[in-house]
């Protein structure tokens, strides 16, 4: 099968794709963005969470498929200096593996809600799992990056 989608503002296309490949599987190894990581393949983690037409998704339980005429936004393609900036002064990277993830998740809440309650940022990040820094570093780099 083949798909064409805009990602990250550029047309993409990808040829053969299997009618069961993961969004992740061909951002990844068809695109060559490897931004987005592939941790649980359940959509447990957030660490591959992506926005599809505008909507964050985890890009693991999306089919490749289905972004066909479709615009997707990895964390390559935001505009989330900000929001990369308030985590490394925050201390809330150390392995980096669910940095992408949360950067997105971020950026999706600070678009829906500019100035979120601790209640709001614990919701939004709630399908995000990090097993390094705990979570209070992670709210405080979102509380940061409010400003």
């Amino acid at each position: 099968m083949k798909i064409t989608c805009t990602v990250n503002g550029e047309s993409r296309t990808a040829h053969g794709v299997w009618e069961g490949e993961s969004l992740l599987y061909v951002l990844r190894e068809r695109f060559g963005l490897y931004g987005s990581k592939n941790a649980c393949e359940q959509g447990e983690c957030g660490s591959c969470s992506v926005y599809l037409d505008g909507t964050l998704v985890c890009a693991c339980l999306v089919l490749g498929g289905q972004a066909d005429g479709q615009s997707v936004v990895t964390v390559e393609g935001l505009d989330g200096a900000k929001v990369q900036q308030a985590f490394v002064e925050a201390g809330a990277v150390q392995c980096g593996f669910c940095t992408p993830g949360l950067v997105v998740a971020t950026h999706d809440l600070l678009h829906r809600v500019p100035r979120p309650t601790e209640a709001q940022v614990r919701e939004a990040l709630a399908g995000n799992v990090c097993r390094c820094t705990g979570y209070q570093k992670i709210i405080d780099a979102v509380n940061l990056a409010v400003g």
